[in-house]
């Protein structure tokens, strides 16, 4: 498959690295020159270019910016075809992005990507640490191999994702339409909280959307807390526990 990825950060520098180890055809940009994109994600194949060749001539396009940044990313897709899937690896967190008043009166996070973009989306990747991401992947015949949740509208965007996802070590549970993802959104029992299969629906169903703000700030706090009184790495096992233990609350 070709594919254009847009953001050279943990999450886009890894998904450039495990989708052309796939054997995929990928490009990955960032708002700057294709020189500045780090050579790690680039080194099972990737090409870095600039952003507006990352979005020609591809099946996919993966967006992995910072949920603020997505109105200047709208202007790369104005053209794009419409068979081609757009996938939002983002998350709306206050103290980085900026309060955004249609997020903080309750509007889905997706929905709200999808009418920047001025086309639909699929949510993908959102639901995982980068510790995790980076280590947790396995083979598609594993035992207890980590599901991530896929939210999606078209079946036929869904499928590719879902193609995606597996190439990247993870197995792919479909969370419903665009509408319902607020149910993978941070501080839901399914985010960042590295669930099997078998355990993904029972948690999807016990999100609580009203919770979701105050549980998503209660993580960023123990993060804080973590780093500088104890001075604590953020491994994927403390991550991952945290992540659980706040999320019970619901």
């Amino acid at each position: 498959m070709k594919i254009g990825i847009i953001g050279s950060g943990f999450i886009g520098g890894a998904l450039a690295l495990k989708l052309s180890a796939a054997g995929h055809q990928v490009k990955i940009a960032n708002s700057r020159a294709p020189e500045t994109i780090d050579a790690k994600a680039l080194t099972s194949g990737a090409t870095a270019v600039w952003a507006n060749e990352a979005v020609r001539d591809v099946d996919a396009v993966i967006l992995s910016v910072p949920l603020a940044k997505i109105g200047s990313v709208a202007p790369l897709l104005a053209d794009l075809p419409k068979n081609v899937a757009v996938i939002d690896t983002s998350n709306y967190y206050p103290h980085r992005d900026g309060k955004i008043d249609e997020l903080e009166a309750g509007e889905i996070e997706s929905l709200w990507v999808s009418k920047r973009l001025g086309r639909p989306l699929v949510k993908a990747w959102n639901a995982i640490y980068t510790a995790s991401f980076d280590t947790q992947g396995r083979p598609s015949n594993a035992v207890n191999r980590i599901a991530l949740p896929i939210a999606a509208d078209s079946e036929k965007e869904f499928d590719i994702a879902r193609e995606l996802v597996d190439a990247t070590g993870f197995d792919a549970y479909y969370s419903g339409p665009l509408s319902e993802s607020w149910r993978q959104q941070p501080g839901a029992p399914v985010y960042c909280t590295d669930l099997s299969r078998a355990e993904l629906p029972s948690a999807l169903a016990s999100a609580k959307r009203e919770r979701l703000p105050e549980l998503r700030d209660a993580t960023i706090r123990a993060f804080v807390s973590h780093m500088e009184s104890e001075g604590g790495e953020l491994t994927s096992e403390w991550t991952v526990a945290t992540f659980r233990s706040i999320s019970a609350r619901q």
